[in-house]
């Protein structure tokens, strides 16, 4: 399925995709950065600042709570933002997303702990949240866009992974910036002021994002599409009425690599802390490690599917993830910072086999007049089902069974959704793309 358009320049078009993959990967690790030091946050001190109580797992599982509102708030995003990058275009869109999520990451620094000013800390770090996860929800789609638009077909999913690797280049900076703090600062300076300094950080980084993505030129499809005037009128309605199947099956193949995630990137620092009571620092240091190593295996996977097919390099991430989780538990047992290396290591990399074709697979699945929207739509409503209540149900279960086997047959379940995604998924060979090729 040919889904690009090319100039007929070919060191221009591909000057085009290296400026385009540079400003994904940029502008998407800078968002996922705002996002991720909000989630390393929540696991270690937003519940003793913001929800204190008696029982630390309690406090971290109002804190996930919060953490959570940053994904039931993206298909808000995905609305809004996927609907104007159809009509719009897709450059202008990622501006405003990334704009939008920087200022809220950058206003959490200032906010009192619940000490301070009581319900007004938490009710204002909900609500900045919710700004987070509405500017992430109108960002990935776009950004998978930038490069998947002008990239051939049978290179797109190396192209498109550069969005793929901005939640692991993103986690890797905000657990590295507070590792930092959290081992030069005593840990009363870390809870009262310390923390605060990876959110002004923000400030920053969207800088220098915005600057990176105001050079870049609209995608070469959303160009022709607009010179033919096939702009859709009402993208939203076109898609929940005549992209259902795609729409459901781009859903369905998310959850798993969701809530993988959100274990071995997220919870896994709650459970190694509560559970295991290893150290803060060794914790993080085996998520950066890992996070680490996907920068280069998230490419490679979306390399992998251009070579051996989008659905068999994912399923392999998915049989992989659900096997693995079992052996995690089992092994991280003895509390070894090692071991504890190993398995994360090991399940984000299974991580990395899904997420790296993700980004091409859901975008196949849409009309190129819908493709910001039906991409966002899949990624914002597939987040609310798996990443966001991971969090909270692995602190759940772990609260009632400390060996881990609930949360890893819940995540064996969400790898089983991800394979039913798969097999209903379908790539669309669009008329309009064709169309806009021969232009």
């Amino acid at each position: 399925m040919d889904v690009s358009v090319h100039p007929e320049d070919g060191t221009t078009r591909k000057q085009g995709l290296k400026r385009a993959f540079i400003a994904s990967l940029a502008g998407t690790s800078l968002e996922w950065y705002d996002f991720a030091v909000y989630g390393v946050a929540a696991a270690l001190v937003f519940g003793q600042l913001f929800f204190p109580g008696d029982d630390t797992l309690t406090g971290t599982l109002k804190a996930f709570g919060t953490y959570a509102v940053g994904y039931v708030s993206r298909p808000l995003g995905g609305v809004v933002f996927g609907r104007l990058g159809d009509l719009i275009g897709r450059k202008k869109v990622l501006i405003w997303t990334l704009l939008l999520i920087g200022v809220a990451t950058f206003l959490i620094g200032f906010l009192p702990s619940y000490a301070q000013a009581g319900y007004f800390g938490p009710l204002m770090l909900v609500l900045l949240r919710f700004a987070q996860g509405v500017g992430v929800g109108g960002e990935w789609g776009g950004a998978v866009l930038l490069t998947s638009e002008f990239s051939k077909p049978e290179e797109r999913g190396f192209w498109a992974s550069a969005a793929q690797v901005g939640p692991p280049l993103g986690t890797l900076l905000a657990n590295g910036v507070l590792a930092l703090l959290a081992g030069c600062l005593t840990n009363a300076q870390f809870l009262d002021w310390g923390w605060r300094l990876a959110f002004f950080l923000s400030a920053i980084l969207v800088g220098f994002g915005l600057w990176i993505r105001h050079r870049l030129e609209e995608t070469p499809v959303f160009k022709a599409i607009e010179e033919r005037g096939e702009r859709p009128a009402a993208p939203v309605t076109d898609v929940l009425t005549t992209q259902r199947r795609p729409l459901v099956a781009a859903i369905l193949c998310r959850v798993g690599p969701d809530v993988l995630y959100g274990m071995f990137a997220v919870f896994v620092l709650t459970y190694a802390t509560a559970q295991l009571k290893m150290p803060r620092g060794e914790a993080i240091t085996a998520v950066m490690i890992a996070s680490a190593i996907q920068l280069v295996t998230i490419p490679f996977a979306g390399h992998l599917s251009d070579r051996w097919g989008r659905k068999l390099v994912y399923s392999v991430g998915a049989v992989g993830g659900a096997v693995w989780i079992f052996v995690f538990f089992a092994m991280t047992a003895a509390a070894s910072l090692p071991l504890l290396i190993i398995g994360v290591t090991a399940g984000l990399f299974f991580h990395s086999l899904m997420y790296g074709p993700q980004a091409a697979f859901i975008a196949e699945q849409f009309h190129a007049r819908l493709r910001y929207t039906g991409s966002s739509l899949a990624y914002t409503i597939a987040g609310i089902i798996g990443g966001a209540v991971a969090p909270l149900v692995f602190t759940w279960l772990l609260s009632r069974d400390p060996s881990g086997f609930s949360i890893a047959c819940y995540v064996a379940v969400a790898a089983l959704v991800t394979l039913v995604g798969l097999a209903m998924g379908q790539a669309v060979l669009d008329e309009a793309d064709v169309a806009a090729l021969h232009a």
